[in-house]
């Protein structure tokens, strides 16, 4: 009994602190109650992944927001927490919680799994075809009905874990262009299918330099991007860029938009965001990094030691860990002028 109890002491623990953030807005355009689904990766996974895990239900993620580790890849919000609370909309609530909180379901649902990607990749957690799939199911349930679908706003998160798998499978980025086509090709698709489904306002993440992520730079002392990967990068942006227009053109309509993250990134690296936005002493540098590459930010030993460093304050910077930004980070890439302005056409077309 009392380990039943305490069980379920655990788990209200790691749920409660899952939806700490629903309140929470940064500058909006309100535009009331309308459902928001995210799809995708730990650029915006809230809390789906699994605690046992997962990295970010470890100390030291969540420092920053809500305080604890909360399944945020962070020390606190991320990219969909600032979408959601720039359009004033509610942060939605990760689909794993969904029959816990049904209530919340109403503000939509968010499906993205840490470590996904666009096909299947080495995370234990369902790819961007299976997470549509979900949706489609609770349509299939009346969870959802037509017009709800049709005021509804979609995000896609494509941040990259296709192009991590690829270089651990290949071990090397030989072969690299004639994959993006195919992972541009398949992104297509599930654009198309959420589309088909009656949500009507769909953005998609550009893809960030993904040479520029501390993963990459560590090499270099977080000092210079490494080049042939942010090449392929524009690569993918400019067909991504083409499949979006095609897809606008063959739905007679402006229901498909970019997000553009990629140049977001851009502007806080060359610190030109706004007047008064977050400045970064080194933002190529990471806030918690592992002692050795065999260890990552969280890890510890099997005595219980920390086997990571950990910067003094994350607000002075600009990622996390080798992969994600800070919340001050996504602070950062939100306040840009440009972002700002995509989100502003998004939802005033």
């Amino acid at each position: 009994m009392v380990a039943q109890t305490l069980a379920f002491s655990i788990f209200c623990f790691f749920l409660i602190s899952a939806l700490s953030g629903q309140q929470q807005g940064v500058e909006g355009l309100g535009k009331g109650e309308v459902k928001f689904f995210v799809f995708g990766d730990s650029y915006a996974d809230t809390g789906n992944n699994r605690i046992a895990l997962a990295s970010s239900w470890k100390f030291p993620y969540g420092i920053t927001f809500p305080g604890k580790p909360a399944g945020r890849f962070s020390d606190g919000r991320v990219s969909t927490d600032f979408i959601a609370g720039y359009l004033r909309m509610k942060t939605p609530i990760p689909y794993r919680w969904r029959k816990q909180l049904a209530g919340r379901v109403k503000y939509g649902l968010n499906f993205a799994y840490g470590g996904t990607g666009v096909f299947d990749t080495q995370a234990p957690y369902p790819n961007m075809t299976t997470q549509i799939d979900f949706l489609q199911q609770l349509i299939k349930d009346s969870v959802y009905t037509k017009s709800d679908l049709e005021t509804s706003l979609a995000f896609v998160s494509a941040s990259g874990n296709d192009y991590a798998n690829y270089i651990a499978m290949n071990g090397s980025t030989a072969g690299f262009p004639t994959f993006i086509s195919n992972v541009v090709s398949q992104l297509t698709v599930n654009l198309r299918r959420i589309h088909s489904l009656g949500v009507r306002k769909i953005a998609v993440g550009s893809l960030p330099p993904l040479g520029c992520l501390p993963a990459n730079t560590a090499t270099s002392s977080f000092q210079q991007c490494e080049q042939t990967q942010n090449a392929l990068v524009n690569l993918h942006n400019q067909l991504l860029l083409q499949a979006v227009t095609n897809l606008n053109n063959q739905t007679h309509s402006t229901s498909f938009f970019i997000l553009d993250i990629h140049d977001a990134f851009w502007t806080v690296f060359n610190q030109t965001q706004a007047a008064g936005g977050p400045k970064f002493e080194n933002p190529l540098q990471p806030c918690c990094v592992g002692v050795s590459a065999a260890f990552s930010c969280g890890s510890v030993d099997e005595n219980g030691v920390k086997k990571y460093t950990l910067c003094s304050n994350p607000k002075s910077m600009f990622f996390w860990d080798s992969l994600h930004p800070t919340q001050e980070g996504w602070r950062a890439l939100y306040s840009t002028p440009a972002f700002q302005n995509s989100l502003k056409q998004l939802w005033q077309n």
